[in-house]
């Protein structure tokens, strides 16, 4: 991974037009591919991204860049689409490269984890005729939790948390995002799973035309039947 800090300006061009002026950013190059511009702020989010599959290269600014002080100019263009973005580095104020090695992936927490074994047992709970294609489903910016087919037979991508909030849906947001430049899989809707479901996350989450499905984690291991009840 490269990391650099910079004062710099940023260019996004592709299906909208976007602009970062000059300021001091993060800017990270991940082994994958992707670049990422971060303020120090707004959590984990980057400002501005390109994911993989895309490609780097630092070009020659132009005279007019040169005369307002730009010093080198990074040019990040998607493989598969015009989506582009060019970053002006005005002053480098730290460069440095890290091999990460091989990261083991996320280790959910039990409840967790044993949510996502039962949905994919259980993949009817999505409703009548879904059917399980992969658990864990690898994407370069990481782990769907599980890629389904509706009864249509298209691509259902579900993210599970025991409480969802809005990261969550941001997170599937990405993956679903991802996914639908593939046009194997395209197009791709989403599920946002979870025990409880926050009202500012179930109302993003439909405003972004993904469905929520809460879970009962009792129900799914087949020790409380909500038919059953009396109340």
């Amino acid at each position: 991974m490269r990391v650099v800090i910079a004062r710099c300006s940023v260019d996004y061009m592709g299906r909208l037009t976007a602009h970062l002026p000059l300021a001091t950013r993060l800017l990270m190059v991940k082994a994958d591919g992707s670049v990422l511009v971060h303020s120090d702020g707004g959590s984990y989010k980057p400002l501005n991204w390109m994911a993989p599959p895309c490609a780097m290269a630092e070009v020659e600014p132009t005279d007019d860049e040169r005369a307002e002080g730009v010093r080198q100019c990074w040019q990040v263009q998607h493989a598969k689409s015009d989506d582009r973005l060019r970053i002006l580095l005005h002053e480098v104020l730290h460069d440095s490269s890290h091999d990460l090695g091989i990261d083991p992936g996320l280790v959910k927490d039990g409840v967790e984890a044993q949510l996502q074994a039962l949905l994919a047992e259980h993949i009817h709970t999505l409703g009548e005729g879904y059917t399980l294609v992969r658990r864990e489903y690898q994407t370069p910016i990481g782990p769907v939790d599980i890629v389904a087919k509706d009864p249509t037979g298209a691509t259902v991508a579900v993210e599970i948390k025991r409480r969802g909030d809005i990261d969550g849906v941001e997170q599937l947001t990405r993956y679903l995002e991802l996914l639908n430049r593939d046009p194997h899989l395209a197009p791709v809707s989403g599920v946002f799973a979870a025990q409880q479901i926050k009202p500012q996350a179930r109302t993003l989450a439909t405003d972004r035309g993904i469905r929520c499905v809460t879970l009962d984690y009792d129900e799914l291991r087949g020790i409380d039947d909500a038919t059953t009840r009396l109340f």
